[in-house]
């Protein structure tokens, strides 16, 4: 299969790729699909014409790392391949069990890129993020230790995650940043507050995560109470049940805003993030087959300047009720918020 191609920086690449975090982590307990099932994914995938990978150090505390590595190294040539580093599971306390840890100093950055190497069966990272500004440490000293391990021929492009448009500027004034991955749909459009213009202004690609809002723009998911216990919407405000049944009511006019596109709902929320601009490439993830097929379907999706007119009045940021994440995982982000919304959109 071919998928219309977008650049990001010296990288062309699928212009949908695929976020692997939950076939590790996340949405259900670890891990969410068994090895076998997580393999066939990751290569239906290449089948269909992805070819940006994205997992982190986190994801599984390793274990996503692991997996992409070892399915995807035959294709190595194939494929961009993309993880992120500076919040890792780390052993903590007496019993040294692994716990999640943001930790930005050079060493740390450092320890993360040669672990993910390992883990990966790679001698290089095609596009490596710093998963967290940790606040503790400059940014300029973060970035300057991944500038020397590019310098070292360990990573060929270096990116920010959830960082907000002044400390892009102060991170490239030290090394050239490739890319910047956020959060970004219509339910979460706090991108377009100053990231967006940023990265367009740098030539810096914006890889959206959570393109799909987590499932909530599928218009499949009605009862958040299911939800399994180590589910990390659990913790999100948003999908809190009373707070996310006063968001579901967008969903009707959503979707048929859908039957109109002559697409699905996940469609229309992919095809929505394409048209915004050609330096935006989402990574939506899943851990079905299906899903991932009607991901890719987007593509081929146009909107006309009617439909994104009609979603674009639709998801305006203050009728979004409740914040992305809670208040310790709002205090580890860097991103602006829209000033003045009674919901945090």
């Amino acid at each position: 299969m071919s998928l219309p191609q977008r650049r990001i920086g010296p990288f062309t690449v699928s212009a949908i790729g695929l976020g692997c975090m939950n076939l590790s982590h996340a949405y259900g307990a670890p891990p969410p699909v068994a090895d076998a099932d997580a393999e066939r994914l990751l290569l239906q995938a290449l089948d269909a014409g992805i070819t940006l990978f994205d997992t982190a150090a986190l994801y599984g505390f390793g274990a996503n790392e692991t997996l992409v590595g070892r399915v995807l190294k035959p294709h190595r040539q194939r494929i961009t391949l993309c993880s992120k580093g500076g919040m890792s599971g780390q052993p903590v306390g007496q019993g040294g069990a692994l716990q999640r840890v943001i930790d930005g100093r050079p060493e740390a950055i450092r320890r993360d890129v040669e672990a993910s190497l390992q883990r990966l069966g790679t001698d290089v990272i095609d596009l490596y993020y710093l998963h967290r500004w940790h606040k503790a440490v400059p940014i300029e000293d973060s970035v300057g230790e991944m500038a020397r391990l590019q310098a070292e021929g360990k990573l060929r492009a270096l990116g920010l995650s959830e960082v907000s448009a002044t400390t892009l500027r102060r991170a490239h004034a030290v090394a050239p940043i490739t890319a910047v991955q956020s959060e970004y749909s219509l339910w979460s459009r706090n991108a377009e507050i100053a990231v967006l213009a940023e990265c367009h202004r740098i030539g810096a690609a914006f890889v959206a995560f959570s393109p799909v809002a987590r499932a909530y723009l599928t218009g499949t998911l009605r009862d958040v109470s299911a939800f399994d216990a180590k589910d990390i919407r659990r913790a999100m405000p948003r999908f809190a049940p009373a707070t996310y049944a006063a968001n579901l009511v967008l969903l009707e006019p959503y979707a048929a805003i859908a039957q109109q596109a002559g697409c699905s709902q996940a469609q229309l929320a992919l095809a929505w993030l394409l048209a915004q601009g050609e330096h935006i490439v989402p990574i939506p993830g899943t851990v079905n087959p299906d899903h991932l097929a009607e991901n890719l379907g987007a593509a081929t999706v146009q909107l006309s300047p009617q439909v994104l007119a009609q979603l674009d009045a639709l998801f305006q940021p203050q009728v979004i009720h409740g914040p992305r994440y809670n208040a310790q995982n709002q205090a580890e982000i860097d991103t602006e918020d829209f000033p003045g919304t009674a919901h945090g959109g």
